[in-house]
């Protein structure tokens, strides 16, 4: 590897910036950029929306940046959808008489056209110099043609706005006054600079104190996986939760992904101060009630026989300043639910055979497979203790329940489970997957994502014995016949004839049975529950 020159050194250490836009805010934003290249290095990207969501989020996998800016309906887009902190451009009081000033020299009539908020404090400017100003308000680019039209049906001939406004306005044929000034856009860098520096000076202090290997968050936003509107909502809350310090209440099917959710809030939560702090995991349901209290409180020296010498800090302390992943929450005893709501609200804990109360401070995050306010009610769990742990909560997909995403799911954990076994994926492994598609998505997936990668690593381990072997229905239905057996499409559902009446399935059921799994003729006589020979004959004597 070639030696890095001092200017590439150089480089390393600054922070690294991303300038986003696709409209005239661009030109400011070169113009402004000049002024910071000896600060940060700093890149445009000509992008918006869902376009520059999914293309910052690939990079990020490999890249670092360290601050976002944009402005409009754009930045809100992007601060509600990316872990990265984005800086929001803001125009000033200032910049809108500045554009309301030139707006009045066009038109007597201005049109104002901001995104989801409007601005008040006009209307007591427009009392006091008479001016006759319309604000409207918009949410996406169709509501903002809509107002335009609107203004312009009204005589207005000069609307003031952000990028977007002003393309929009011109596009209608009237005048677009563009309402940002350089010294807003300035402030904007100045920002993403501060905020930059302080994630550099927090990553110094951790380098400095690291953080033991087993108390990291290995995952992030980016581990889950899935285009799906389902998960995109997910990964919108994942980011708009890591903001707060509050309780967060996981619930989902055994497979779904909890911890890896759960760990993705701890490494998004870089603005909540919790940067570079231990992420600690316990399963409650999987550790004894005797062992459990002493493994999330401590204990002293002596507190019972056997008890380390010096006693035993538990996972709250070693979870101060940082997260605690309560797993399997509802198996909690009743016992220890006293204990632990008696530390959330009081911020301290009394270790096992201890006097002396030791201040925490760590972000709760729990999570269940079962129905907790039904536990409550069968008082099982502690109402309390419930609505303390889930001030804010999320509800994880089934994987059956996002069917889009099964294939390309699929096609991810092969790829990984063929590296590891240090194969390399065949050219038409794509293509290959999709004509599974169908198949994949007829399974109920009880175990979830887990079970899907488990599948896949079965599959590979077949594929590396036989290298030619194409994966298709044929190959993934021998390789893992419960494919079949738990087959849950109302579709296959519907032509699996009554028992007893298996002759009467119709042909263009048997034609459709046929076209679902691949042309194997054994898995739709397993469906169908006939023989193979049965199924020949009913498909006309044809080979196959």
């Amino acid at each position: 590897m070639a030696r890095p020159t001092p200017a590439t050194r150089d480089n390393a250490d600054k922070p690294v910036i991303w300038t986003v836009s696709i409209s005239r805010l661009s030109d400011l934003f070169r113009d402004i950029t000049v002024e910071f290249d000896d600060q940060a290095v700093i890149e445009p990207i000509s992008l918006g929306f869902d376009e520059a969501v999914r293309h910052i989020r690939e990079r990020l996998e490999t890249e670092r940046c360290d601050a976002v800016i944009a402005a409009g309906s754009n930045g809100a887009w992007l601060k509600a959808r990316l872990s990265v902190p984005v800086i929001v451009a803001k125009a000033s009081g200032f910049d809108y008489l500045q554009a309301l000033a030139r707006a009045r020299r066009i038109s007597p009539k201005i049109g104002i056209v901001t995104y989801q908020e409007s601005l008040p404090e006009l209307a007591e400017f427009q009392a006091t110099f008479g001016l006759p100003i319309l604000q409207r308000t918009y949410a996406t680019a169709e509501d903002a043609r809509a107002q335009i039209s609107e203004l312009k049906a009204a005589g207005v001939k000069a609307i003031v706005g952000a990028g977007l406004v002003t393309d929009l306005v011109e596009e209608a044929g009237l005048t677009g006054v563009f309402v940002y000034s350089s010294a807003s856009i300035r402030q904007a860098f100045e920002d993403a600079l501060e905020l930059a520096r302080f994630a550099h000076l927090q990553a110094a202090r951790q380098r400095s104190h690291p953080v033991a290997e087993h108390l990291r968050a290995r995952h992030g936003l980016n581990d889950l996986r899935g285009e799906s509107p389902a998960m995109q909502a997910l990964r919108q809350s994942i980011v708009l939760y890591a903001r707060s310090p509050a309780t967060v209440l996981i619930h989902g099917e055994t497979g779904t992904g909890k911890e890896l959710v759960a760990q993705a809030i701890h490494r998004e939560s870089a603005i909540a101060q919790r940067i570079g702090k231990p992420f600690v995991a316990v399963n409650c349901g999987a550790i004894a009630e005797s062992l459990l209290e002493s493994e999330l409180f401590g204990y002293e020296e002596g507190a019972f026989t056997g008890s380390r010498r010096g006693g035993h800090a538990g996972l709250f302390e070693a979870a101060h300043g940082g997260t605690l992943f309560l797993d399997e929450i509802g198996e909690m005893p009743l016992a220890l639910q006293t204990r632990l709501l008696r530390v959330l609200e009081e911020r301290e804990v009394m270790r096992v055979g201890g006097t002396r109360p030791i201040p925490v401070n760590a972000r709760i995050i729990s999570a269940t497979h079962c129905d907790l306010e039904q536990r409550v009610r069968d008082g099982s769990f502690r109402a309390d203790l419930f609505y303390r742990l889930s001030v804010l909560r999320l509800a994880l997909p089934a994987l059956r329940d996002r069917p889009t995403d099964i294939a390309p799911l699929a096609e991810w954990c092969l790829k990984n489970a063929l590296a590891d076994l240090g194969v390399r994926p065949g050219t038409n492994l794509h293509a290959e997957i999709d004509a599974c598609a169908g198949l994949l998505q007829a399974y109920a997936w009880p175990g979830n994502v887990r079970e899907l990668r488990n599948l896949m690593q079965r599959a590979a381990l077949f594929l590396a014995a036989t290298p030619l072997q194409a994966f298709g229905p044929g190959f993934l239905l021998k390789v893992a016949p419960e494919l079949v057996q738990g087959a849950v499409g109302t579709e296959l559902a519907d032509v699996r004839p009554e028992p007893g009446r298996e002759e009467e399935a119709t042909g263009e059921d048997l034609q459709k049975l046929m076209a679902h799994y691949g042309g194997n003729r054994n898995a739709v006589a397993r469906h169908l529950g006939i023989s193979r020979t049965t199924l020949w004959r009913r498909l006309g004597g044809k080979v196959g």
